[in-house]
């Protein structure tokens, strides 16, 4: 990326979903909280060329995929985890079953079809849905409110 990193943030660069597992994993090792906001690809190419693809080697090309590991299931430890499940339909009820499936404490469903909200634009509509069960649809917000609002959740939840 060309941005400029944070004074007083640690930077870790990373390049595949197998080295970000990794790094995960020793940045947890004393962590309090988890907040994965990486929107991991779930597939890979399985081999990468070592050299540039010419148009003119074939009619077509066939790209095979390989899943990618999902760091966020995958990742053990004694600490709060929160995830992103960027949905499109269903939100609350497929972003509980990822909550579940990944053994979550806090879930921030995107409503990826909402207007003015999610990819591209500063301010987003979410559902915070917690370990408990409990659902809190947020209307539309800053990024940084919303940032805010994880962040009372996650302190709530620490609290308990």
């Amino acid at each position: 990326t060309s941005l400029p990193e944070p004074a007083g943030i640690e930077v870790t660069h990373i390049e595949s979903a197998v080295q970000m597992k990794g790094a995960v994993a020793k940045a947890t090792a004393q962590a309090d909280v988890l907040i994965m906001a990486a929107a991991v690809a779930d597939y890979q190419p399985k081999s990468v060329a070592k050299e540039k693809i010419k148009k003119e080697a074939a009619a077509g090309l066939t790209l095979e995929l390989i899943r990618t590991p999902d760091i966020l299931s995958e990742v053990k430890g004694k600490f709060l985890k929160v995830g992103f499940a960027a949905e499109s339909e269903d939100i609350v009820a497929n972003a509980r079953k990822k909550l579940e499936k990944k053994q979550l404490d806090i879930i921030v469903a995107n409503d990826i079809t909402a207007p003015d909200s999610g990819f591209g634009t500063d301010t987003n509509k979410v559902t915070l849905i917690d370990r408990n069960g409990q659902v809190e649809e947020l209307p539309l917000l800053t990024k940084r409110e919303v940032a805010d609002r994880i962040l009372d959740k996650v302190v709530e939840l620490l609290g308990k």
